[in-house]
This record gives C-alpha cells, sequence and structure tokens, in this order.
C-alpha cells in the first residue's frame, strides 16, 4: 500500500541524520512528515563550530578527503560550492625521540613500503629489518582480521608502529594499532594480503593510492555549522530534542518513543545507543553494536598573535613514544589559507586516544595548560592565547577493531529483515564526513523506497 504523506522518523541530528532527513525530503517530497530526534541540545554531533577570537573555527572534525566525491557533491546541491576550500600544501610533522621528523612519504597509514620512506625516524637496525622483511616467509590466512600494530610489529618491529603508524591512526580513530583492525582501517592492504601477497613490504606497494592529482583534504571557509544549517533548511524537518527511550513494531508500521507511530525509522546513533535501541526487535544487531567500543577526546583550539612563530607545516603529529599529553596539533593558520588571513594564528591541540579518557576528563584549565606547554616543546612558540576553546568529545569515535567489519556485517544482515528501520553513520564502514554522507544516503533511499510502497 503506498503512503501518500509518510511520516518518518531520524534518530540522532549528527550529520548522518541531517543527511538522511534531506535525502528522505529530496525522495519523498514536501508531503512527507520527517522528524529528527536529537537528544543533545545543539545539532550537528560531532561536528562544532565555535567563536574563536570573533571568527568560526571547528572544534570536531576540521576536513575530509577530497579525493571522495560525497561531500564536493553535497555542496554543490545546496549551493555551497564557493564554501570549498583546500590546504596549502605544507607537510605535517612528526614528533618523537624529543625532535621534529617530516611525515613519513609513500606509506599506507604509516606503514612503509620500503625502508628508505623511515629514514630518520626509526633506527637503522629497524631499516634494516623493513628492508630484509621481503625475504621473511609472510603466514596470512585469506579473511583474517588482525590489529594493525600487531602484524606490523611483527614484520617491521615497534619502532615503526609507535612513531610512525600510531600518530596516523591516532588521528583519525583517536585509537592505537594495537586495537584497530586492519581490514576495517586498511582494506586495499587486507586486500591485497589476500591475493597474495608475499610480504608486508610487498602489499603495501600494491595497496598505495596513485599520487593524488589534486588537493588531499578540503573543508568549508565558514565551518561546517555553514553544511549543517543548509542541510537543516533543505531537509524541512521538525526538530525535537528529546532522547529517543525505545521502538517497537505496530501493525502498520513503528513506534518510538516519546515521538508516537511512524512510517519508518533511520538510526543514525552511536553504536551504544543502536544496541539500545534495537535490543528487542534485533537482538544480534544491537549485541554486534555493542561489541564496537568508543574513545573519547578533547580539542583545544587557541588563537594566538598572529607574529607567533609557528613552523611552516601543516601540523605535528605525536608519536606514542613520546611523553607530551597532546596527541596533535593542527597549526590551522598554517594549513588553510583563509585562515592565514585572520588577525590570530589559530592552533587546534587534540588530546585523547583510545583507553585513556583520564586527560579528557581534566579541568578547562589543565587541558589549556597541557595544550601550552607541549605546544612550546614542540615548537619553542611561548605566546599566550589571546582566546581558547576547549571540546570534549565523550564517545566521540567509534574503534574499528578486529572483526569489526563481522559486527557491521551483523547489523546489516539483522536489520535488513526490520521493514522500515534503516542504520547508518560513523559506526558501520567509515568514520570520515564522506563516509557518513554516504551511508545515509543508502539509509535513506532505501527507506524511502519502502514507505513509499
Amino acid at each position: 500500500m503506498t503512503v501518500s504523506s509518510p511520516n518518518v522518523l531520524v534518530i540522532g541530528g549528527g550529520i548522518s541524520g541531517l543527511v538522511a532527513a534531506y535525502r528522505l525530503r529530496q525522495q519523498l517530497g514536501s508531503g512527507a512528515h520527517i522528524i529528527i530526534a536529537e537528544g543533545a541540545d545543539e545539532l550537528g554531533g560531532k561536528l562544532r563550530t565555535d567563536s574563536l577570537a570573533g571568527e568560526p573555527v571547528d572544534l570536531g572534525a576540521e576536513a575530509f578527503i577530497a579525493r571522495r566525491p560525497e561531500v564536493p557533491a553535497l555542496l554543490a546541491e545546496l549551493g555551497l560550492t564557493d564554501q570549498l576550500v583546500h590546504p596549502a600544501g605544507l607537510r605535517p610533522l612528526i614528533w618523537s625521540q624529543e625532535s621534529l621528523h617530516p611525515l613519513p612519504q609513500n606509506t599506507l597509514m604509516g606503514i612503509p613500503a620500503r625502508p628508505d620512506a623511515l629514514t630518520g625516524l626509526v633506527d637503522d637496525r629497524t631499516l634494516a629489518r623493513i628492508a630484509e622483511e621481503a625475504e621473511i616467509p609472510l603466514r596470512w590466512v585469506p579473511g583474517s582480521d588482525v590489529a594493525v600494530g600487531a602484524l606490523v610489529v611483527e614484520r617491521f618491529g615497534e619502532q615503526v608502529v609507535r612513531r610512525s603508524v600510531d600518530p596516523l591512526l591516532g588521528g583519525v580513530y583517536s585509537g592505537l594499532a594495537d586495537t584497530i583492525g586492519l581490514r576495517a582501517a586498511l582494506p586495499t592492504l587486507a586486500a591485497a594480503l589476500d591475493r597474495g601477497a608475499t610480504s608486508l613490504s610487498a602489499a603495501v606497494a600494491e595497496a598505495l593510492p596513485p599520487p593524488a592529482t589534486g588537493p588531499v583534504f578540503g573543508t568549508l571557509r565558514d565551518g561546517y555549522a555553514v553544511l549543517l544549517d543548509a542541510l537543516c533548511a533543505a531537509a524541512g524537518a521538525h526538530i525535537v530534542h528529546e532522547r529517543i527511550r525505545a521502538i517497537s513494531r505496530e501493525a502498520d508500521g513503528w513506534s518510538a518513543d516519546p515521538v508516537g507511530r511512524v512510517d519508518g525509522i533511520v538510526l543514525a546513533v552511536p553504536a551504544p545507543q543502536l544496541a539500545h535501541l534495537l535490543a528487542d526487535t534485533a537482538p544480534g544487531a544491537a549485541a554486534a553494536a555493542a561489541d564496537i567500543p568508543l574513545a573519547s577526546s578533547a580539542v583545544v583550539a587557541m588563537a594566538l598573535p598572529a607574529a607567533a612563530d609557528l613552523p611552516q607545516n601543516s601540523g605535528i603529529l605525536v608519536a606514542t613514544d613520546a611523553s607530551l599529553a597532546a596527541k596533535a596539533f593542527t597549526l590551522s593558520s598554517r594549513k588553510w589559507p583563509h585562515l592565514a588571513e585572520r588577525d590570530v594564528a589559530v592552533v587546534r591541540a587534540s588530546f585523547g586516544r583510545f583507553g585513556d579518557d583520564e586527560i579528557v576528563d581534566a579541568p578547562d584549565e589543565d587541558l589549556v595548560s597541557a595544550a601550552r606547554r607541549d605546544l612550546r616543546t614542540v615548537t619553542g612558540v611561548v605566546d599566550e592565547p589571546v582566546a581558547v576553546q576547549v571540546q570534549r568529545w565523550y564517545g566521540g569515535l567509534p574503534q574499528y577493531g578486529p572483526g569489526h567489519l563481522d559486527r557491521v556485517s551483523v547489523i546489516e544482515r539483522d536489520t535488513a529483515g526490520l521493514d522500515g528501520i534503516e542504520v547508518c553513520g560513523a559506526l558501520l564502514r567509515g568514520v570520515g564526513v564522506p563516509a557518513c554522507v554516504a551511508a545515509a544516503t543508502t539509509a535513506a533511499t532505501r527507506l524511502a523506497e519502502r514507505v513509499a510502497r
């Protein structure tokens, strides 16, 4: 039976939920009643733009992978192409062994195909081990999954993990190589191993993407809030700042407490909330979601005097063999030309890796002090900030541990039989904004087809 004016609910008001609501409006038309239920006071989830020294600054994600098409296409649809900007092209650095090193090039998330990629970052013994690795038989079971760190330590040694791989994985997942699964985080490397690569070096060489022909990253000139506002306006949804307590099947649809009856639901929520909401209707999916842990983090954004002597680099990643509290610095005014035009120099300090919630719970003044102390250590900059913003992200990023894609498959398989329920979000197959946009589009398309039947 065709529903002439469907009534649909999107649970979760982050980027995934807002994109899902927008796509539902496109496909169901102006007559559809679309509700977005978000338990927090603000929409946007882990995207947040605030004011720093009178100008907008992103306090969550601050960039997206530009070679993926989803975000540029979405900006074009919404008339926001003029907001799209790209980095200046400066290289990042790694802080390790009490000094700065260039970020290794020609690696796959810090894993080298050749020893010369890590010259100066690891010792000669490790370089020799990388060079000899191709001659050592590789034991790999196609289809298997391991922690990235376990494989790299076995083949290349501890220094490669702590000084090269950990800093990069920490930036993407707020995790560690020891806790991030190879198959979900590095699918091209897993595929090369499955095809029979004879060594890790050979697999990395095969999995490396072709050289980028354009900018690797992009962002919005005035922050992600511009995109969030445009999605809200285009979706024309009714916003309910309520945490949905339960969902249940009805004879002709679904019921969501406290919203009431709806024809269909998109679940765009973190893994623990997904597990709670599906506990009765899809217990297998709920159990799989409950097995996806989350990492917490914090960002300290500082506006320094414009004359602050920051390095001519885009940022500094911190190796896990270092003693700093911060895990990374984004030298935003160096990285983004549009920020270089401001009257202040913007720096973002990031804190928190999986299993290290203590630093995130520290008082604001302690986080700011740590940010200034660690920035002074790695750059020598002692200037006092003219403005600061502190943002905590509790449970901000799902951890793609070994077996993550198996858990995702269970979630997808178990919910496929629920007519009128779709799932999207960072807990599935990608934590970045483009992956969330793609998953939300797929979920909304499927739900629109179901409720319009």
